[in-house]
Order: structure tokens, then sequence, then C-alpha cells
């Protein structure tokens, strides 16, 4: 929902270092890979209870993911490296309730709730891109990327926004969870009453 107004805030200065680490050799999927091992370190933290830590590695990952996209617009942008990023973004969504749910065994059934809801999201959000890909549909409304980005209420923003909530206050990881979950199953029925819409 917000991804779309913060781009043209954030996009500006990630391209101006994007710009620079692509001089230097750094290519995006260094950048995503790297990004995914600290994202993934970030859950396991919390998975340990050293919630703070993992917030703190959950963040620079997601500035990793930002500059990938900044490194590969100023070289050139691959279908294998769009592929590699969208991959390594939901593997890292995923498993930060999963460290919330080995951290504390009351936390693991609105994990579970909120991983599924994070796969429904996920595939609506993919099957979204694929029919508009066949169509030749197109939009740079979340800035230049491999395939169509739909837009919806639950995004990347939106998010990061929910983990840094539970980071801040673990106790109320499964109201926060049950909550963003809720969210995700209207970002699928938002999308899918635009596939309906847009797809006849």
């Amino acid at each position: 929902m917000l991804d779309a107004k913060l781009r043209p805030l954030i996009d500006p200065p990630l391209n101006r270092v994007g710009h620079a680490l692509a001089r230097a050799g750094i290519t995006a999927n260094m950048l995503t890979f790297t990004g995914l091992a600290i994202g993934l370190g970030g859950a396991v933290a919390i998975a340990f209870g050293q919630v703070w830590l993992g917030l703190a590695l959950i963040l620079a990952n997601r500035l990793l993911d930002g500059l990938d996209g900044a490194v590969a617009r100023a070289s050139t942008p691959t279908d294998l490296g769009g592929y590699f990023d969208v991959v390594a973004d939901f593997a890292c969504y995923v498993s930060v309730p999963l460290g919330f749910g080995v951290m504390a065994s009351e936390n693991t059934l609105p994990a579970l709730v909120l991983v599924s809801s994070f796969v429904l999201t996920g595939v609506s959000f993919l099957a979204f891109a694929v029919i508009a890909a066949q169509r030749g549909e197109a939009t740079e409304a979340h800035g230049k990327k491999s395939f169509f980005y739909s837009t919806g209420l639950a995004e990347g923003t939106e998010t990061i926004a929910v983990f840094i909530a539970m980071c801040a206050f673990p106790a109320w990881f499964g109201v926060l969870a049950y909550a963003y979950a809720g969210l995700c199953v209207l970002t699928v029925i938002q999308r899918s009453a635009l596939a309906a819409s847009q797809f006849r």
C-alpha cells in the first residue's frame, strides 16, 4: 500500500549508491545473496531470543534488497536476477515469523497462521504477475521491476513495520501476527477482485 508512495523518496539515494557499487564491480546478485544470508541470520537470532540483533539484521537485509535493485538498474538487469530477488524476499519474510515460533511455544500457532497468509499473498502476487505478463501489461508504480508488481494492502513497507513492532514488543507477537495475517488475506481478496476486473 505504501511502497509506491515511498519510491520517489528512497530511489534517488539508493540509485546513487547503486551506481557507485556497480562501478566498484559489485553485482546485484552478490547483494541479493548477502542480504538473504543476513536476513536468515536475523530470523535465527530471533529464534534464540536475540530480538534486537534479529531486527538489526532484518533491517540490513532490507537495505541490501533496495541496493541490489539499484545496482541492477545501474548495470544490466537480468531475468535471473529478478527471480533470485523475489525468492530471497519471500524466504526472509517467511523466516521471521518462524523465528518467533521457535523462540516461544505460545508463538507457534500465530506464526503458522502468518506464514500461511504470506504464502497466499505470495501466490496471488506471482499469479497476477504471470497473467499480466502474458497479456503484455506493465507498470512502474513500484519502480522498474523484472515483472509486473501489483499493488496490495500488505506490501514490503507494511511487512517491515510489523516486523519492527514484533521485535519491539515480542509479548504482543500473537496479536500482531493474527492482525497482519488478516490484512494479508484482505490483500488476496483485493488482488483477486482486481484480477477479476482487469483480466476479463
